[in-house]
């Protein structure tokens, strides 16, 4: 017996009736020799995590673009604390950490530089829109690996598909406890930023969430994970007073952070800037990457540009759009010597 099939068994009996097995999966689009030592859980997990679209999460925009200071988070330490408080979840309902795990870690593997901003730039000029978590499926199964895609499992792509709202639940519950712990972690990050920001104070929260939430960010997460681990069984829910206050947390981030003039102002310039470079892209498709020229040949222009510009962190699409659009001091050549003597 390998190690892999002895994890395998242990889960069976380790873990609960809810949880996704590894040697129960659906399987990939394209069949492969199983590893003697991982799962195929883990296996991708760890195809995520050393892929290039993973690493390029840690130049791209949370809620504040650009901004000054090395506190504020990054789509990659939004992807660590998710990956966290989820994996947290499951060890406590008794299901499986590494498709928890591999999740959590793709989930946001298409997001657009600038974050939401970026995105709405795409999905206000790309046609058929643009949804952060399609493009991450679709950089899993297509993007990566130049055009191999890394072959994650059914249940891998699905929890990620499925972490946005008005996409229909995961197939499993750890995709679904994602989805929580994905609203849990970008609610509680973005308030300590917001903070730092000097967008709002602690003392401005609504008083309601403070009373059945807690005060802190530590205090917040707990309760919402604890009442979580306690209310679900054949589905993963929230109670209903720490799902009250989540909502009402919610409209009041919106109203004070994520349309505040300070955040609204850098966003227009990110949704601008993203909408520019797609419209030279799809006009000059042959100043397009390699991949992408193919890709434009493959499935047109609009799907190349959009590919493209979705994967570029926040500075690399900065520096791409001042080297196309922003005229630049000209230098005179040096006179040879001897030169008009």
């Amino acid at each position: 017996m390998t190690i892999r099939e002895r994890t395998e068994q242990w889960e069976h009996v380790a873990l609960s009736e809810h949880a996704a097995f590894a040697d129960c999966t659906r399987g990939r689009a394209r069949a492969e020799r199983e590893c003697d030592i991982r799962t195929a859980y883990q296996r991708d997990r760890d195809r995520i995590i050393h892929c290039n679209a993973f690493r390029r999460l840690m130049h791209k925009t949370q809620v504040f673009i650009c901004p000054e200071g090395d506190h504020y988070r990054t789509r990659l330490t939004h992807t660590l604390e998710v990956s966290q408080i989820a994996r947290t979840m499951a060890r406590a309902l008794r299901l499986s950490e590494d498709l928890t795990e591999a999740i959590a870690m793709g989930h946001d593997l298409g997001h657009t530089p600038f974050g939401h901003a970026g995105e709405k730039g795409l999905d206000e000029i790309t046609p058929g829109g643009y949804r952060h978590n399609e493009q991450s499926v679709r950089v899993a199964q297509r993007l990566e690996r130049d055009g191999a895609g890394l072959n994650l499992t059914v249940e891998v792509l699905d929890g990620i598909r499925c972490h946005s709202y008005g996409c229909g639940d995961a197939i499993t519950q750890e995709g679904r406890l994602v989805r929580f712990a994905d609203k849990i972690a970008y609610m509680n990050h973005d308030i300590e930023d917001s903070i730092r920001a000097r967008i709002i104070t602690a003392d401005e929260i609504p008083f309601n969430v403070k009373c059945t939430l807690g005060r802190s960010k530590s205090e917040r997460i707990s309760a919402m994970v604890e009442s979580i681990v306690r209310g679900s069984g054949d589905d993963i829910v929230m109670g209903a007073p720490e799902l009250a206050a989540y909502q009402e947390l919610r409209e009041f981030m919106f109203a004070q952070v994520y349309k505040s003039a300070i955040v609204a102002d850098e966003e227009r310039k990110g949704t601008e800037l993203v909408k520019r470079l797609y419209e030279y892209f799809v006009a000059h498709a042959e100043k397009l990457p390699d991949e992408y020229r193919q890709i434009a040949g493959q499935e047109g222009k609009d799907r190349a540009a959009c590919d493209y510009i979705s994967g570029m962190s926040d500075r690399y699409a900065i520096a791409l759009y001042e080297e196309l659009f922003i005229p630049r001091s000209w230098t005179k050549p040096p006179v040879p010597s001897g030169a008009g003597d």
